[in-house]
């Protein structure tokens, strides 16, 4: 099978294509054909030793596929072959997601949403998980709620949006200018422009703040909670939150893969609430492309790759 792997750290150029054995089935695990894998900053950041999850090279990057179940192994009854499934694969162990074959945990997959191809889909696993895990299991969010989403036309933040309206929260969200109106048609009721703007001086009485940006967001959207709402940090697993914190909850978490929250996920789906928005789609050969695309930042949506 057609894989891309990378044997040192380094710029989007170490990605290459080569030709590898499918994977080997180890008891309840099934093999995947990848119809789509989906392209993530972490991605990036792994491949550049910026962030060094998986050791040195090489190795095969790529975590979140939608395919078609090819093989099954004993010991596995929740998929047969022919199932379109979707999911985050290992994460974060390797799982050389960017390839023909993948092989996968079952539990770690789920049932493709009928109403998604398999493009939108691949887009969905990691980016749709974080969200859901952030703001459902660890936010505590609920009807009514008032939230605040920062980076909201980027891979995480637009199905967060959705996430939460789907939820009947009131979303406030930051992202661009040039963003508002996408924003506001994923179902956000204000949209801010962080830059001309200090979110803190309009965000006020938030139950929830979602922030996948890091740096200061974190401290000062602190600032915007109400007295025992909660701030979710999904990129800063040290931050100091000070004084500003008294009375508010912070939470720090990583995405793992889990089918009960990508079934959430392919509910909202297939109800119409809920569809990552692809912006660009490019073949596997042209891995290093997309990596490009996701460090020149400030992007709309996800980059999807496909064999």
């Amino acid at each position: 099978m057609r894989a891309i792997t990378q044997n040192t750290f380094g710029g989007p150029e170490v990605l290459t294509v080569t030709d590898r054995p499918r994977p080997v089935l180890r008891p309840t695990e099934v093999l995947v054909r990848v119809c789509a894998a989906g392209v993530n900053p972490v991605d990036a950041a792994v491949r550049s030793g910026a962030y060094p999850l998986l050791g040195e090279p090489p190795f095969g990057l790529g975590w979140e596929i939608s395919g078609v179940v090819e093989e099954v192994s004993a010991g596995t009854a929740r998929f047969h072959r022919g199932d379109e499934v979707f999911g985050l694969v290992r994460f974060p162990l390797e799982a050389g997601g960017y390839a023909e074959f993948v092989s996968a945990p079952s539990r770690m997959l789920a049932a493709k949403p009928a109403a998604l191809d398999h493009v939108h889909a691949a887009g969905l696993p990691l980016a749709g998980l974080t969200a859901w895990q952030g703001l459902v299991e660890f936010g505590g969010l609920k009807t009514g709620h008032r939230v605040l989403v920062h980076g909201a036309a980027g891979g995480v933040g637009h199905l967060a949006v959705q996430i939460a309206t789907a939820l009947g929260a009131r979303v406030v969200a930051t992202a661009w200018a040039d963003k508002h109106a996408f924003v506001r048609s994923l179902g956000a009721d204000e949209v801010i422009d962080y830059r001309a703007t200090d979110f803190t001086e309009v965000a006020r009485d938030v139950d929830v703040a979602f922030d996948v940006i890091g740096g200061d967001y974190g401290p000062r959207s602190l600032r915007t909670l109400r007295p025992g709402g909660t701030l979710v940090t999904v990129v800063d697993d040290e931050m100091d939150p000070g004084p500003d914190a008294l009375g508010r909850r912070v939470v720090c978490v990583g995405v793992e893969p889990d089918h009960v929250g990508l079934s959430h996920l392919s509910r909202l789906a297939d109800a119409g609430r809920l569809g990552p928005h692809i912006g660009h789609v490019l073949p596997l050969t042209e891995a290093a492309a997309a990596h490009r695309l996701i460090e020149a930042g400030h992007g709309t949506g996800k980059i999807v790759l496909v064999p």
